[in-house]
């Protein structure tokens, strides 16, 4: 009795497997495949004159490294001093970060530049959202928005920003991050093109639906929309994507803006080990907001559907990684009828269809930002395949260890540059 049990398992699976994957495969290719939506997500060719003022948050712990390169490209950025004011948020026991930072405003001051400061906070907890939140009530301009400490902006980000805020009357607008030192290590190709195709192609797919889970940076708020929500939740992981959310279940439009042009520059993981601990927090917080149940708050079926599908999405990865084992077992030691071990392939077609678009995605990326892809780099994304989703599911598995014990603390990620690297690389080949 048993056997036919198996079987019916083993289809269902596979089915399921299949329709999520072609569905994950539609929204990477979502911008290229509708004109329109490719148009949408365009930014403007030409800016108009600054008119908004914007407050900077840039939260930062343990960034020694990098912090003071970020508050330069900040505060070089080509729009006017006084229409921009930066805050370095840090924690108290941050000394390292605090004098950095305050090292570089002091060398600002001594060029006529008093823009920038530090906010300290001295309670709990200690994460990104309660630094957000500790900074909100100083800021006094018109929008606010948000980089991480390793941040390379694009000097014209303001520009781009005030144009399509102005003209499009939107309070929301979530611009382009972009990974780009694809080749440090072993999972970086991977993890690039992660973003390549979340900030290029499905976040307008989620824009277009009114459902989405804004990211952690380059996102920018209405001031008096962000006072009116009551700020960041302190206590999620994932504060970037409950936001989103929460502004997606008013009704409020959000525009999302990517061009390889003016994306915001950052570094994957340095280690696996920083790799799995990011990637734990990021599911962890999903399954935060999925209980929260902000979701359950959209206006349509669509839209609570699509939320729930995101959200609950990491605990997809984790069973993943239950079964992958399981069914290669069943692979050495269960003999199928043909029509179900057909059917079994199926997930494996999907998959390959995956990597072939990822690997044009790799060209396409590398192309638009001045870098070379070889072959070699294509074997290596190969080779890296499977590993790569294994460290997924075990993330994903991590995480729900973690929140069945209840355990909410924020795991930091190591930042050391390596993008910035890439981006000279990159600018001396143009050059």
């Amino acid at each position: 009795m048993m056997i036919p049990i198996i079987y019916l398992v083993l289809v269902l699976v596979s089915i399921l497997l299949t329709v999520q994957s072609g569905h994950v495969l539609y929204l990477m290719l979502y911008t290229w495949d509708r004109a329109d939506a490719e148009r949408k997500a365009r930014a403007p060719e030409t800016f108009i004159p600054p008119r908004l003022s914007f407050s900077v948050l840039l939260p930062a712990r343990h960034e020694e490294d990098v912090i003071q390169s970020t508050i330069e490209r900040v505060v070089r950025a080509d729009y006017p001093a006084e229409l921009l004011e930066v805050f370095v948020i840090c924690s108290q026991d941050d000394d390292g970060t605090v004098k950095k930072a305050e090292e570089k405003i002091g060398q600002l001051a001594r060029e006529g530049l008093h823009n920038v400061r530090v906010v300290v906070f001295d309670d709990g907890p200690i994460n990104k959202p309660h630094g957000l939140n500790t900074a909100l009530p100083q800021t006094t301009h018109q929008v606010v928005t948000i980089f991480d400490a390793e941040d390379d902006i694009h000097p014209k980000i303001f520009r781009l920003i005030n144009t399509v805020m102005v003209e499009e009357r939107v309070r929301v607008v979530q611009a382009g991050v972009q990974l780009m030192n694809y080749q440090s290590n072993w999972y970086s190709t991977l993890n690039v093109l992660e973003y390549f195709f979340w900030f290029k192609s499905r976040l307008h797919y989620h824009a277009h639906h009114g459902s989405i889970p804004l990211g952690g940076n380059t996102v920018f708020f209405s001031r008096a929309l962000l006072l009116r929500l009551g700020g960041w939740d302190d206590r999620n992981l994932t504060e970037d994507a409950d936001m989103g959310l929460r502004i997606s279940a008013m009704g409020e439009r959000v525009r999302v803006v990517y061009d390889d042009r003016y994306v915001t520059k950052e570094e994957t993981p340095p280690t696996l080990g920083h790799f799995i601990r990011q990637r734990t927090r990021w599911s962890q917080g999903f399954m935060q907001t999925l209980k929260k149940g902000t979701w359950k708050k959209m206006p349509t079926r669509k839209q609570r559907w699509l939320a729930f599908y995101v959200l609950v999405f990491p605990r997809g990865q984790a069973l993943l990684g239950l079964y992958l084992p399981i069914s290669l077992g069943m692979i050495l030691i269960l003999k199928v009828p043909v029509l179900i071990a057909l059917c079994s392939y199926l997930p494996v077609l999907l998959l390959v269809a995956h990597f072939l678009v990822q690997m044009v995605g790799l060209y396409e990326f590398t192309d638009a930002h001045g870098l070379e892809a070889s072959p070699k780099a294509v074997v290596r994304m190969a080779i890296a395949w499977f590993p790569f989703q294994m460290v997924l599911a075990y993330a994903a598995l991590r995480a729900m260890r973690r929140q069945l014990a209840g355990r909410h603390d924020w795991e930091k990620t190591q930042h050391v540059g390596a993008h910035r690297g890439q981006t000279e690389e990159a600018e001396s080949r143009v050059a």
